[in-house]
């Protein structure tokens, strides 16, 4: 049986506007993978474990861009901008969400 494992983030959906694909680029943003990284190959453990190191890297800021440190909140954007720019172009239909 063959293991389930991540695309990756190039891969992904519109180019990772998925919940997996967003763990990923705030992974980025954190400091905690290289930009280089787009975890294709990884398993479900090693998401897992990733999630738990960037819900840590949140927690000091309560989960808020606006909390953010300016040099991170920067490169948030940054990442974050990007990768909406290249999803839109994939035809990515951004959510119609009015409670955000």
């Amino acid at each position: 049986m063959k293991k389930n494992v991540y695309v990756g983030l190039h891969e992904d959906a519109y180019g990772g506007m998925t919940p997996t694909g967003l763990l990923v680029k705030d992974a980025w943003v954190f400091n905690i993978l290289p930009e280089s990284q787009d975890c294709k190959g990884w398993t479900r453990e090693q998401l897992l474990a990733l999630n738990e190191k960037v819900i840590a890297a949140w927690a000091p800021h309560g989960s808020m861009v606006s909390n953010l440190p300016p040099d991170v909140s920067a490169r948030h954007t940054l990442i974050h901008d990007a990768a909406i720019t290249k999803a839109r172009a994939l035809g990515w239909p951004p959510p119609m969400d009015d409670e955000d």
